[in-house]
């Protein structure tokens, strides 16, 4: 949540206890819900069952987008901001949730600083795609970690941060690899290591880091799902494999093109035997593609750099998208073609420094992102 000078608003619960009468983690309404995140200058905005559709997945969530604007206009005059990072905010102009589970992250604070960008200034776009057995979801598991270490090239959205050009493509997730490096057990490496049963994850992943937890007296965050902070997880109370590595939120529309994309893309792979290259392969070009996106040069048989290996994840995606998805991958084609949002922010905020300073180039180019929030167009 901005105001007009794109500042930081750290008033979620203010927000929340006008919006219901008091001070509650989430607010349900009819077709979607929102509430708290660990920062408090940042709304987590969910629906409340699975959508049935791409086109019910669009209006539901430019439904919920519209709803909290209206109320954010009225009361504060205040917006709300997608991307990967606030890209003026300095740590101490916001802070953590201090209410109801405040005590989890007191818990993470044990173990973890959470006074940096890592924690403070981070958002994302997350997807969960259900399984319906243990086979399928194993292999859903390990597909979508060999696509995890290339997402990052099309879903990038952060390419400033405290009023600066960043030295990534993506800097959420260059700050999200070490946020956790007091215990390498709970991140991995983000791109997750293949698994050939659920047993093994949750003894091998899951019982790793809840060992590494509990010597360290933090019981409070032992044998949690949700714990594991890999760019790719089990959410085992969702029967589903959640993805957590994409940024994009520039508008419900495109997160919507990302999601069709990979569901699309999963129908493919999955629907033959899927080549799975070395989890040391995917680590290298993960880190290549979150440092230069799209132009990375990658170790993979269909493309010697990341641009080339999604002209062949979008070709697959197009032979297995129904007919409703193919509207929306045109999107995908286009970011394919033209750069991440990361790459059109930096060179258009680049552009305008040729005539103003950076900070009025940057408020300039973001501003008209919260336009595009509202209007639901991507932004090119």
């Amino acid at each position: 949540m901005v105001n007009e000078e794109l500042k930081a608003l750290p008033i979620v619960d203010k927000v929340i206890k006008d919006f219901c009468g008091r001070i509650v983690n989430f607010v349900e309404q009819a077709h979607f819900t929102f509430g708290k995140e660990l920062q408090l200058h940042v709304m987590e905005i969910k629906p409340n069952t699975p959508f049935e559709s791409p086109k019910v997945f669009d209006e539901t969530m430019h439904e919920a987008v519209l709803t909290l604007l209206d109320f954010l206009e009225r009361r504060y005059n205040a917006y709300l901001l997608g991307t990967g990072m606030h890209p003026l905010l300095r740590l101490e102009e916001t802070s953590i949730w201090p209410h109801r589970h405040r005590k989890i992250y007191q818990a993470y604070s044990k173990v973890f600083n959470l006074n940096q960008h890592g924690w403070l200034n981070i958002q994302s776009f997350q997807l969960n795609i259900p399984y319906l057995s243990e086979e399928s979801g194993v292999l859903l598991h390990n597909a979508l970690a060999k696509l995890c270490a290339y997402l990052p090239a099309v879903a990038s959205s952060s390419p400033i941060y405290e009023g600066k050009i960043g030295e990534s493509i993506d800097n959420r997730l260059d700050f999200y690899m070490l946020n956790q490096k007091e215990m390498p057990s709970v991140t991995g490496d983000v791109v997750p290591e293949y698994v050939a049963s659920l047993d093994q994850y949750k003894k091998e992943i899951i019982g790793k880091y809840s060992l590494d937890l509990s010597n360290v007296g933090v019981d409070e965050l032992i044998h949690k799902d949700w714990v594991n902070s890999r760019g790719v997880v089990f959410r085992f109370d969702r029967r589903s494999v959640e993805i957590r590595v994409m940024d994009e939120q520039e508008c419900v529309k495109s997160d919507v093109a990302l999601s069709c994309f990979i569901r699309a893309l999963m129908r493919g792979l999955l629907s033959k035997e899927a080549e799975l290259l070395p989890h040391e392969i995917l680590v290298k070009d993960f880190k290549s593609v979150v440092a230069d996106g799209l132009n990375a040069k990658v170790l993979n048989s269909h493309g010697q750099t990341a641009r080339q290996v999604f002209k062949h994840f979008l070709r697959i995606a197009w032979e297995n998208a129904t007919e409703e998805e193919k509207a929306y991958l045109p999107i995908i084609k286009k970011r394919i073609e033209c750069g991440s949002l990361s790459e059109i922010i930096k060179e258009n905020i680049l552009r305008k420094t040729r005539r103003t300073d950076l900070e009025e180039a940057i408020i300039n180019v973001y501003s008209r992102l919260i336009k595009n929030l509202i209007d639901n167009q991507p932004y090119f």
